[in-house]
């Protein structure tokens, strides 16, 4: 019996992922000839028409829609297969990419990465920004193994773990009116401004909420496009802002230009874990990776975050 290759299995999730042939084509750095020609040879082989061809780009028929799983997990047991190969294998390396986003990365991945290369030899992370609002869909797609991130997730098809539990903190310049006083009252931040980073971050809905309960305004107009972004414009007095504590132990503990509070009676914070496919192969070797990093975490930034154990 016929079977398909690997390959042909490859094109057919590329040209589901990007909607088009020639969009596959380009990004896997073939001919649009060779990866039609390659589909056509794996439905003739399935005996099945896997796409609706059309001006418009290549849309999954019904039975491409139900083989389109199949093949992504054929293509991860062939990828453990080849990661356990090369964890046997003295001078093998398993890579797994590794998404985040840039409120986070920055500030805990240098901490962590070393000690985590340390305990992992055979182990190498690809490590890839993303905007949040592709995090997970990169993740589900197959384009990442793993994601730090805020939890929880918005999707069934994901699983992880939390590792840390991380304190928002109020942010504003030096000379601002509120920077007198030590301590803050929800008070205080009635008619307040507030800046913010752009959609998509779940720290943006966190700030959204805050400053509904307590009547302050978000400056729609003026969205960070980052923490570095929304640092600077407090700085010019633009606003106050809510930043993660590991940004503000990185970037702001000695700027004389900032002061950090406290709302009384108030506490924010967001939850980080590692999340990845709940049918990934793998994710017993994930689990076992997260509780490496509380690990790593706790010895590293146990002064700044507190680090969840597992079941917490």
């Amino acid at each position: 019996m016929n079977r398909p290759s690997v390959r042909q299995l490859e094109y057919f999730v590329a040209v589901s992922r990007f909607g088009s042939f020639r969009r596959a084509a380009e990004e896997l750095g073939i001919s649009q000839p060779t990866i039609t020609a390659q589909v056509a040879q794996l439905e003739k082989t399935l005996a099945v028409v896997l796409f609706e061809r059309g001006r418009g780009g290549a849309t999954p028929t019904p039975a491409g829609r139900q083989l389109l799983p199949i093949a992504r997990r054929t293509l991860e047991e062939l990828d453990n297969l080849l990661a356990t190969a090369g964890t046997a294998s003295s001078s093998g390396a398993a890579i797994y990419r590794l998404g985040v986003k840039s409120t986070l990365g920055p500030y805990i991945l240098p901490r962590i990465l070393p000690a985590v290369h340390a305990r992992y030899r055979h182990l190498k992370l690809y490590v890839r920004e993303e905007p949040p609002s592709r995090l997970e869909a990169a993740l589900e797609n197959g384009d990442l193994d793993l994601v730090l991130t805020a939890l929880p997730t918005n999707s069934s098809e994901l699983d992880g773990e939390q590792l840390l539990k991380e304190d928002i903190k109020l942010v504003m310049s030096a000379d601002h009116p509120l920077a007198d006083k030590p301590v803050l009252t929800p008070a205080d931040l009635a008619g307040a401004q507030i800046l913010t980073t752009q959609e998509g971050h779940k720290l943006t809905r966190m700030v959204e909420q805050i400053a509904t309960r307590f009547g302050a305004e978000v400056l729609r107009d003026y969205e960070g496009t980052s923490l570095d972004a929304l640092r600077l414009m407090v700085v010019m007095g633009m606003g106050i802002a809510f930043l993660p504590a590991l940004y503000i132990r990185s970037e702001i503990k000695a700027d004389s230009t900032l002061v950090v509070r406290d709302i009384e009676g108030e506490s924010f914070a967001r939850i980080i874990g590692l999340a990845w496919r709940s049918t990934s192969p793998a994710r017993v070797f994930y689990r076992q990776l997260a509780q490496d990093m509380r690990e790593v975490l706790r010895e590293e930034l146990g002064d700044v975050i507190q680090v969840l154990d597992r079941g917490s």
